[in-house]
């Protein structure tokens, strides 16, 4: 599995990007810069990630720091792999 297209492809269906976010890089800044990111779609991506991924995200995991870029977010999801 490519953990980096999966969360493009959460990404791009919880912001109902039409298929933008499969462009992005691991650089594309995401919080503050897409108008899409709002609460609602942090939470759409939270359950697609724990839905597609099989992941148990607790809440204590999630600050803004997970969302600043695209790379910071594969790397978030990268890490409940490996711990």
């Amino acid at each position: 599995m490519n953990i980096e297209q999966e969360v493009l492809a959460i990404l791009d269906d919880a912001m109902s990007l039409k298929g933008r976010a499969l462009q992005f890089s691991r650089n594309t800044v995401l919080l503050g810069a897409l108008p899409e990111l709002d609460s609602m779609a942090v939470l759409a991506i939270i359950s697609g990630l724990e839905a597609r991924l099989g992941l148990t995200i607790d809440d204590d995991d999630i600050d803004g720091a997970v969302f600043a870029t695209v790379g910071t977010l594969v790397d978030f999801v990268q890490g409940h792999f490996s711990g």
